[in-house]
């Protein structure tokens, strides 16, 4: 039988949280929301996930930190302002003993709304342009 945990919902994920870091990761989904308004809601990889136009951001609370997941771009836009923290190439790790960085956060997210709505651009300006070659060949 598997024993993993499934969530439902963030709701869900953020109630069977340790009560000690409900409060802070209601306070990191707020400034998620409040950074990027048009992003939907999701668990994704069993952790709370935003998306808009793909995966936006995830985090997860852990036993003596709250990992951020911005992808790889994410981190390496801030890294100077992350170099404190532990991480890797697409996460970072903020310790539960020291105040959440939640304008740097912030930040992390308006970058990576932008650089979705960006990609999403391109990618429908590459599709249009495809959608004109193909009838311009069509005609000829």
């Amino acid at each position: 039988m598997d024993n993993k945990i499934t969530y439902e919902s963030v709701d869900d994920y953020i109630s069977r949280s340790a009560p000690e870091v409900q409060e802070i990761l209601q306070t990191l989904r707020k400034v998620i929301q409040e950074s990027a308004p048009e992003a939907k809601e999701k668990i994704s990889y069993q952790m709370p996930t935003f998306e808009l136009h793909g995966n936006l951001v995830h985090f997860a609370a852990f036993k003596k930190h709250i990992g951020l997941y911005p992808a790889p771009s994410g981190v390496e836009a801030f890294k100077e302002e992350l170099a404190e923290y532990k991480g890797a190439k697409g996460s970072v790790q903020f310790p539960l003993d020291k105040p959440m960085p939640y304008d740097l956060i912030r930040r992390i997210v308006e970058f990576r709304v932008a650089e979705n709505l960006q990609q999403a651009e391109d990618k429908a300006k590459k599709k249009k342009l495809q959608k004109q070659e193909k009838s311009f060949r069509a005609n000829l």
